[in-house]
C-alpha cells in the first residue's frame, strides 16, 4: 500500500505497511493476501458476538433505509425507546435512564457532566472534584484522558491536564511496589478514598470513577475482596456519586452481564460502549440512576449533546446484539470459555521465568511479564518486550491486545486477551499455542541486551 500521495490515511498503526483486512467471520479476520488471523483480542476487546453476523448487517441496513438520522433534540425514535426498555433490566443501576452517544470517551464525558449537573440541581455548586485511580483508563478525549491514570498516554499532553485527582490503583499484585502507586486491600483503598474526600474542601467532591475490573492499563485486574462494597459505602456517606466505567467490562466480557454484578453493587452512573454493538456500529451510553436522571431533568435542560448521539441505527444494532447475547447464551459462554482459557494458559506458562501473573475474569484475561518473578521487577521499557510479543504472536496467526507501563508508569509489559464469545475450544488451543509460543521464544532472560 502506498504511504504517500495526494490523499492518504493518517494511520493509527505503528507498522509501516500493515495488512489490509478484507473480511472476517466468527473469531477470524482475513487480509487481502488471504492470510487468516485468530482475533484473540476481539479487536480492542470489542467484538463479543463474533465477526460477520449477517443478521446484524440486515438490521442495520433496514433501519438506515427507513430512518438513518433524526436529531435527538427534536425527536426520539422507536429503536432508542425499545433499546432502553430492553437493556434496563440488565443494568446494575436503579431505575436506569440511558443517554446514548458514539463511544466510550463520549460516554465518560457525558457522565462527568451529568455528575456536575446533578450537584448543581441539588443546590451544591461547590461539588466539582472528581477522583479516579492511577492505573486506570477512561478514554482519550481531553477530559477522559485527564481522568485516566495511564501515564504513557497522559505524558504528551500533561500541560493540558490536571483538573482531576488520582488515588492508588486497586492492584494487589503490585501493592507496595516502588512506583506502582498501588494498594492491595479493601480497607486500605477505602480508607484512602475517605481521607481524600475529608481532606478536600468541605462538600466539594462530586464523584469517584473506577473500572470494576481494570482493563487495558493493568490487564484484567480485579480489586481485592470487599473493595466495591467498602467504596460504595464511603461514597454514600459523603454524598459522592459512584461512576462505574464498564466500557471494556460490560456486556458479558467478564462472564456477567456487567462486571459490577460480581459484587452486587449498583453505581449511580454506569458508562458502557464497546461490546454494546460488538464493533458493528460506534455506540455507547451512560446509564443514570432514576435519582440522578430525575434530579437533573427537574432542574431544566441538561446542557450537553453530540451530533451523532441518540442514533436510531446505533440503537437498532445494539438491540440486535443484545438479542444475540441473550438468545445464544453468550454471557454464560464467556464465563465458561474464559475459565477454560485461563486454566490452559496457567498450565502452559506456570513455570516460565518471565511470567509473573496470569489472571482474568470471563473472556478478559491478561499475562503480566516480569524480568524477575521473585521481586516482580519489570523488564525495562527499552527492551520493547510487549512489541516483540505482539509481533511474534501475529506471526503465528494470533492477534493480541497489549499494554505497557503497568509496573511504574513507564516499565511493565502486558498481553491482554479478549476473543469473541463464540471462540471454539480448538481456537482456545490455538490462542494458547500462539501466545505461549511467542513468550517462550521472545521473553528470554537476555532480552534486554538484544
Amino acid at each position: 500500500m502506498t504511504t504517500s500521495g495526494p490523499g492518504r490515511v493518517f494511520r493509527r498503526s505503528a507498522v509501516a505497511d500493515p495488512p489490509v483486512a478484507v473480511e472476517a467471520n466468527g473469531s477470524t479476520i482475513v487480509d487481502a493476501e488471504g492470510r487468516e488471523y485468530l482475533d484473540a483480542a476481539g479487536g480492542a476487546i470489542v467484538v463479543n458476538v463474533g465477526h460477520g453476523r449477517r443478521e446484524i448487517a440486515e438490521v442495520m441496513a433496514d433501519q438506515a433505509t427507513r430512518l438513518a438520522y433524526a436529531h435527538g433534540s427534536a425527536f426520539t425514535t422507536e429503536p432508542l425507546e425499545a433499546y432502553a426498555r430492553e437493556i434496563g433490566p440488565r443494568l446494575p443501576v436503579d431505575d436506569p435512564a440511558i443517554y446514548p452517544v458514539s463511544g466510550g470517551s463520549e460516554a465518560m464525558e457525558t457522565a462527568l457532566k451529568l455528575a456536575r449537573a446533578y450537584h448543581l440541581a441539588r443546590g451544591e455548586p461547590n461539588r466539582w472534584i472528581v477522583f479516579a485511580r492511577w492505573g486506570s483508563y477512561h478514554g482519550n478525549t481531553l477530559g477522559a484522558l485527564d481522568l485516566s491514570g495511564r501515564q504513557p498516554l497522559r505524558q504528551p499532553y500533561a500541560a493540558w491536564l490536571g483538573r482531576f485527582r488520582h488515588l492508588s490503583a486497586a492492584y494487589p499484585y503490585r501493592a507496595g511496589d516502588a512506583g506502582a502507586q498501588a494498594l492491595g486491600t479493601a480497607d486500605e483503598l477505602a480508607a484512602e478514598l475517605e481521607q481524600a474526600i475529608r481532606t478536600a474542601e468541605p462538600d466539594s467532591v462530586a464523584a469517584f470513577v473506577a473500572e470494576p475490573i481494570v482493563g487495558a492499563t493493568l490487564g484484567a485486574v480485579a480489586p481485592p475482596d470487599g473493595y466495591w462494597a467498602a467504596v460504595a459505602a464511603v461514597c454514600r456517606q459523603y454524598g459522592v456519586l459512584l461512576i462505574a466505567d464498564e466500557v471494556m467490562t460490560g456486556f458479558g466480557r467478564t462472564g456477567r452481564w456487567f462486571a459490577m454484578d460480581h459484587w452486587g453493587v449498583r453505581p449511580d452512573l454506569l458508562v458502557a460502549a464497546k461490546g454494546a454493538t460488538s464493533g458493528y456500529w460506534p455506540f455507547g451510553f451512560v446509564a443514570a440512576s432514576g435519582a440522578v436522571h430525575d434530579t437533573v431533568r427537574a432542574a431544566g435542560p441538561f446542557v450537553h449533546g453530540f451530533t451523532y448521539s441518540h442514533s436510531p441505527v446505533g440503537a437498532a444494532v445494539a438491540r440486535e446484539v443484545l438479542r444475540i447475547l441473550d438468545t445464544e447464551g453468550l454471557v454464560e459462554r464467556s464465563a465458561a470459555q474464559g475459565e477454560r482459557l485461563l486454566r490452559r494458559l496457567r498450565g502452559r506458562l506456570a513455570d516460565h521465568p518471565a511470567v509473573g501473573d496470569v489472571r482474568g475474569s470471563g473472556l478478559l484475561l491478561a499475562i503480566e511479564l516480569v524480568e524477575d518473578r521473585s521481586t516482580r521487577a519489570p523488564f525495562p521499557r527499552a527492551a520493547r518486550l510487549t512489541e516483540r510479543l505482539v509481533a511474534a504472536a501475529r506471526d503465528r496467526g494470533v492477534l493480541v491486545y497489549s499494554s505497557t507501563g503497568s509496573a511504574n508508569g513507564v516499565d511493565g509489559d502486558l498481553i491482554v486477551l479478549g476473543p469473541p464469545f463464540v471462540v471454539t475450544d480448538a481456537e482456545l488451543d490455538r490462542i494458547v499455542d500462539g501466545v505461549a509460543g511467542a513468550i517462550e521464544t521472545e521473553a528470554g532472560v537476555d532480552i534486554a541486551t538484544r
